[in-house]
């Protein structure tokens, strides 16, 4: 992990030296992309390892296959250093090239930003997106080098060897196709459905009408019922553009890689479940806010390559151990408080529930 680290840094400066000097793609790779993959254990130089300008089906090439035993288990095509890798023609010929070739994974990077698709996924090009990493230096201080590195090594040599990657996916992917199916039953409260909730009850003095009463208070999804609240609560806060009030989660969630939806959605099933009548989460233009009366507790900005949360908390309350927390009593920010961590992995965001419920008890305190 330390030579990663050490190679990171060293890209980091060789970016600041290049970056909008209209680098071309060969050299991008040849100055970016071969350290980084050498520093993750994939042999550049061998063919049974790392084949450059793989030939697909098609009678194209794919500037990269990765392979595990001679067979490729990532193919990964390079662009300038300047590419925004958003071109969704670009998207989807990479994630084409794995489909016909039966690899499940794909990458699509500039040599700084490496966004990680999975081909076998039901959903169009650019929703196959799993995460997306940057190593670019400006990004500091939203995300430390140790997470980055760790972050990166979900595709290594090694990694790809024991199936990390495989495992990260099937988890991802998975919880984010059965929430979907959750919020769809919550949300529309099938008869069938109301039901079988009764039966499971086995008390004939709750009703279906109390049955579907109850369920928005369980599991709160973008109802018609939660728009309303929405809208009585943006209603209290005086005048406001037409803009405004359209914020709402898909204004926060559009375009997010599949990882960084689920962990804004496990950080907000952990708020509201805090105090389930007494906490109100709010859509604002740059961030999500949890509050208890008045008063925020915790707020989020998804990125692309992960969480940047906001704590209502003394700096001092976190160990000075947790590299990922940045003091910004004295630094502009968009969330309310005092304490800024980045999050891009579900255990992590484990670990920092214990802050949460600190700030919210605190918060609790004074609006009582």
């Amino acid at each position: 992990m330390k030579d990663l680290q050490k190679r990171i840094d060293e890209l980091q400066a060789l970016l600041k030296k290049h970056r909008h000097a209209g680098l071309k793609e060969l050299p991008t790779r040849t100055i970016f992309v071969d350290p980084l993959l050498g520093a993750l254990g994939w042999d550049v130089r061998s063919p049974d390892e790392v084949e450059l300008e793989y030939p697909t089906i098609d009678g194209k090439a794919v500037d990269y296959a990765l392979k595990i035993d001679r067979k490729p288990v990532i193919f990964l095509e390079a662009k300038a250093l300047d590419d925004t890798l958003d071109d969704v023609k670009a998207i989807t010929q990479v994630v084409g090239y794995a489909v016909n070739e039966g690899v499940n994974w794909c990458i699509l990077t500039n040599g700084i930003r490496y966004k990680v698709f999975s081909s076998a996924e039901r959903a169009t090009a650019p929703n196959k997106l799993l995460f997306e990493i940057s190593i670019d230096s400006e990004n500091l201080s939203e995300r430390p080098i140790e997470q980055m590195a760790a972050h990166l090594t979900r595709f290594s040599r090694n990694s790809m060897e024991d199936g990390v990657l495989d495992e990260i996916g099937e988890e991802i992917f998975t919880t984010a196709k059965v929430r979907k199916a959750i919020d769809k039953l919550f949300a529309e409260q099938d008869d069938s459905f109301v039901r079988l909730i009764r039966k499971m009850l086995d008390d004939e003095n709750v009703s279906p009408a109390q049955v579907k009463a109850a369920l928005p208070r369980i599991w709160r999804t973008e109802s018609a019922k939660s728009h309303k609240a929405d809208s009585a609560e943006s209603g209290k806060q005086g005048r406001q553009t037409r803009e405004k009030l359209d914020y709402g989660e898909n204004h926060h969630t559009g375009g997010r890689p599949v990882e960084v939806i689920e962990l804004y959605r496990k950080l907000d099933r952990f708020c509201q479940d805090l105090a389930p009548t007494n906490v109100s989460r709010r859509y604002l233009a740059k961030h999500v806010a949890w509050t208890i009366g008045k008063t925020t507790f915790c707020s989020v900005h998804l990125l692309q390559s992960g969480l940047k949360m906001w704590l209502n908390l003394n700096p001092n309350k976190i160990p000075s151990s947790i590299t990922q927390v940045r003091d910004v009593s004295k630094v502009g920010h968009w969330g309310v408080g005092d304490v800024e961590i980045f999050i891009d992995n579900a255990e992590f965001l484990h670990d920092t529930e214990q802050y949460i419920k600190m700030a919210f008890d605190l918060v609790s305190k004074v609006e009582s």
